[in-house]
């Protein structure tokens, strides 16, 4: 039997397909867009960026289409984006937050909802709780989705794809060696043009 939404230390995770399905996904995406208008962030949009877990693309669309139901821009990374660079594109386009679709070191079996703030880190534990209390609710998503159709048929036929930092790039253009001063610079040129 699958378990509630649960928000815990920067998000909440769940079994694929026994806790973590796209309708829990879709509500923990509302309530992360309730919680970005209480914090009246919203015209800043959201960084939404996933990891190569199995459907984080597929969820990380799920959450877009959300917030764009929502009347915010999401900026959903092209592909499968280290977690620090989540929070430094948060920065850099100075967004009002971001989700990001991971579960870092737990069982392959998980996948989780991270969230950060508009400075690209933690979020409180009482907006932790805030966010988990607005997932509870089902019936809004579906409303708020159809409210922006436009908005949502333009995520899901990947028009609004605004930036994607490949790692391998980096990876080429340093020899195979981890470069970070090279990978900042890349980022931010991807993330001005985007």
């Amino acid at each position: 039997m699958a378990k509630g939404i649960h928000f815990g230390t920067d998000g909440w995770r769940g079994e694929i397909a026994r806790d973590f399905t796209f309708e829990a996904v879709q509500r923990a995406a509302q309530g992360f867009a309730t919680y970005i208008k209480q914090q009246k962030k919203e015209q800043m949009g959201v960084v939404v960026g996933y990891d190569m877990r199995f459907h984080s693309e597929n969820f990380a669309a799920a959450v877009a289409e959300v917030l764009a139901g929502n009347g915010m821009r999401a900026y959903l990374t092209q592909g499968p984006t280290p977690t620090p660079v989540i929070a430094y594109a948060v920065v850099t386009k100075q967004a009002g937050g971001a989700v990001n679709i991971t579960a870092s070191h737990n069982p392959p079996t998980d996948n989780g909802f991270k969230v950060r703030d508009h400075h690209g880190g933690a979020i409180d534990p009482d907006g932790l709780a805030q966010i988990g209390d607005e997932s509870a609710l089902l019936s809004i998503v579906q409303d708020v989705i159809g409210r922006n159709p436009d908005a949502v048929a333009q995520y899901r036929a990947g028009k609004n794809q605004t930036f994607g930092f490949m790692v391998g790039q980096v990876m080429k253009a340093s020899g195979g060696k981890a470069n970070p001063k090279l990978a900042n610079q890349l980022l931010k040129r991807e993330l001005d043009d985007a």
